[in-house]
């Protein structure tokens, strides 16, 4: 097996705002996360938010403990929320072990322990997306599936925005310390996410995009309200947004999306909600 990982250094956004798409794409964009017996991470210094994948295609991958993390385990001080988006899927963390079908999600909390990922069928890998944050103690593991979230259903097919929001681990269905993680899934015929737009100065928020048909694209929009930015994404990539930016997307398909917060603040509903006509 092989680990990479990547630091990504916060910025502010009077300087984002003079990068040109190459250095926009550099330094939010974050592509190639399932790569075959191989895990990937992103270490972004927003919150300290680490977004990987795995995938294990005939192997066991171990989460290990990269040096970025400074301890013996991985979650010694961090906790941890996985997305199975693949074939069925099992994670080791420990002596416990949890199956996860497509669409089911997973909180580990801190403790040291050895994590692994591993496929069912090796020839049908699972794809585990995960995000995780530091932790200052230690709650219960556990996982989730669809039927045990909150749901919310928003928007409209006239607004092409009509979706159903799937809180998975948030602070309503379990205990954690700052990490919160969901999934968005949108009706067929709609495209657009998080609309109206709006930023929350309490956290940093990553996007994970998947179930796009390979002949489409995401158009990610970002940055401060009245400097808007935008990047171009394809299916299995993520996008860091920032506290000070904004996070809405449409895409030529419909698509999901799992989003995933590190941050003070465990009150989802806290937005800083923006109107449409003030964005520039």
């Amino acid at each position: 097996m092989k680990t990479n990982i990547e630091v990504r250094y916060a910025a502010h956004p009077d300087d984002v705002k003079h990068w040109d798409t190459e250095r926009l794409r550099k330094e939010h964009l974050v592509t190639n996360l399932f790569q075959d017996n191989t895990v990937t991470m992103i270490y972004t210094l927003y919150d300290r938010m680490v977004a990987g994948g795995a995938k294990p295609a005939g192997e066991a991958l171990k989460l290990e403990p990269v040096d970025e993390v400074k301890a013996a385990f991985f979650l010694h001080r961090r906790e941890l929320g996985i997305f199975n988006v693949g074939e069925k899927g099992r994670v080791r963390a420990g002596d416990s072990v949890f199956d996860l079908d497509f669409k089911e999600a997973l909180y580990l909390g801190s403790g040291d322990r050895e994590i692994f990922f591993e496929s069912i069928d090796k020839d049908k890998p699972a794809l585990f997306y995960f995000n995780s944050t530091p932790a200052h103690r230690n709650y219960p593991d556990r996982k989730v599936t669809k039927k045990e979230c909150i749901t919310a259903e928003m928007g409209s097919m006239q607004a092409a925005n009509h979706r159903v929001i799937n809180k998975m681990i948030v602070k309503e269905v379990l205990e954690t310390c700052q990490l919160q993680m969901g999934m968005t899934e949108l009706k067929p015929g709609s495209v657009w996410n998080t609309m109206p737009p709006h930023t929350h100065g309490r956290r940093m928020e990553v996007y994970f995009y998947f179930e796009l048909p390979d002949d489409s694209v995401v158009c990610h929009f970002m940055g401060q309200p009245m400097e808007t930015r935008h990047i171009w994404m394809q299916n299995n990539e993520a996008v860091i947004s920032p506290q000070w930016s904004i996070h809405a997307a449409t895409a030529t398909a419909s698509y999901t999306f799992i989003w995933g917060m590190g941050g003070e603040n465990l009150d989802y509903g806290d937005q800083d909600f923006l109107k449409q006509t003030d964005l520039r």
